[in-house]
């Protein structure tokens, strides 16, 4: 089913939940929308991934290396950034490590401290890789203005820090 049909039954699903529950907020209706898009693009990505035998939490672990200006960072900062736990964080830096695309190593200035530094061959990886990407995420904002993406990217911060907000109030994030 594609995800323009998805939507129509979603939309059909929300009208009937409204015929029972009148009160129902439109929001219920944005939250899905957005749910399923956001399953269809990690699909559309893990399918761009699967070529270069990544998963989302390597290629996030892998580039955010890439991006430090030293190629370096510790486990806790990945797994914060990457939003996985500490044994996924172990055998995502093993599956990197085995393939040359990382190194794990002591702190220089704490050698308690494990360090994951992105080695040459994982550089030239990225840089290699990246760009075959770049044709499915234009096809994906076709169509959209340089306005619309402004205002997409602004509305989603907001929504971001609201959850924040949220995540605050309740103590714990779910």
């Amino acid at each position: 089913m594609s995800l323009i049909d998805h939507i129509k039954r979603l939309d059909e699903g929300i009208n009937g939940i409204r015929k029972a529950i009148p009160e129902l907020p439109e929001d219920a209706k944005l939250c899905r929308v957005m749910l399923l898009v956001a399953e269809r693009l990690q699909a559309e990505f893990e399918h761009k991934l699967r070529p270069y035998k990544l998963n989302d939490s390597e290629f996030r672990t892998l580039v955010m290396l890439f991006s430090r200006p030293d190629g370096s960072s510790t486990p806790g900062e990945l797994c914060e950034f990457t939003s996985q736990g500490a044994t996924n964080m172990t055998r995502i830096a093993n599956a990197l490590a085995k393939r040359g695309l990382i190194t794990r190593g002591p702190s220089a200035a704490d050698r308690r401290q494990v360090v994951l530094q992105i080695t040459a061959a994982g550089r030239r990886f990225v840089q290699k890789m990246l760009p075959g990407m770049f044709p499915s995420l234009l096809q994906i904002f076709n169509g959209f203005s340089q306005t619309d993406r402004h205002h997409l990217g602004r509305l989603l911060r907001k929504l971001a820090n609201n959850l924040s907000q949220l995540e605050h109030e309740a103590g714990d994030p779910p």
